[in-house]
């Protein structure tokens, strides 16, 4: 009996060290890590969005359209404010010659335009901020799928807008700057 466990024990010795053997590699295939090249795996891109939106084809087309909304608004509120000075003047010239009653009924008028002159200043602004919004959607639109689409090959988990100091610091080894690539690719 003996004997017999003696043979399998030594049988599964030999197989074991011979396993062992096609496992090793010969030195001449091994690499040293230094002399590997490691692969640089940024986990997010950043980017300044302003500058690249800035400098988008269409972007200046936007901002004409835009500021040419705002000289329309512009020009009607000086043209409202110009027209309120002109009562205001014609006002003041007659109020030592004006009955009471016409003198209030100016007050009121004065008063009203006043009012109405704040409210389409008020109004006029939102309407320019709704229409900013409006006109540059598209271009943002465009831009979100760029970036989305560099995030997805680059496999970032996120970006990063580095606008408004935002983003003092970045490590350049966990980051990559697609700034550049983000312009190449909007264009």
């Amino acid at each position: 009996m003996k004997l017999i466990l003696l043979s399998v024990f030594a049988l599964l010795s030999v197989s074991a060290m011979a396993q062992d053997e096609s496992a090793v590699i010969p030195a001449a295939n091994i690499i040293p890590a230094s002399a590997a090249p490691v692969p640089v795996k940024h986990t997010f891109g950043y980017l300044c969005y302003d500058s690249v939106l800035r400098a988008m084809p269409d972007y200046a087309a936007a901002q004409k359209q835009l500021d040419e909304l705002k000289a329309k608004y512009e020009a009607e509120a000086q043209r409202v404010e110009e027209d309120f000075n002109k009562k205001y003047e014609e006002f003041l010239e007659g109020q030592r010659d004006f009955p009471q009653t016409i003198l209030q009924k100016r007050q009121t008028e004065l008063q009203e335009l006043l009012d109405r002159n704040i409210l389409f200043k008020e109004e006029s602004r939102r309407l320019l901020k709704s229409a900013e919004k409006t006109i540059f959607a598209p271009l943002h639109a465009r831009l979100a799928a760029v970036l989305k689409a560099i995030a997805e090959e680059r496999g970032y988990d996120f970006i990063v807008n580095t606008d408004n100091y935002a983003c003092p610091y970045i490590n350049p080894a966990k980051g990559e700057d697609i700034g550049r690539l983000a312009l190449e690719r909007m264009k």
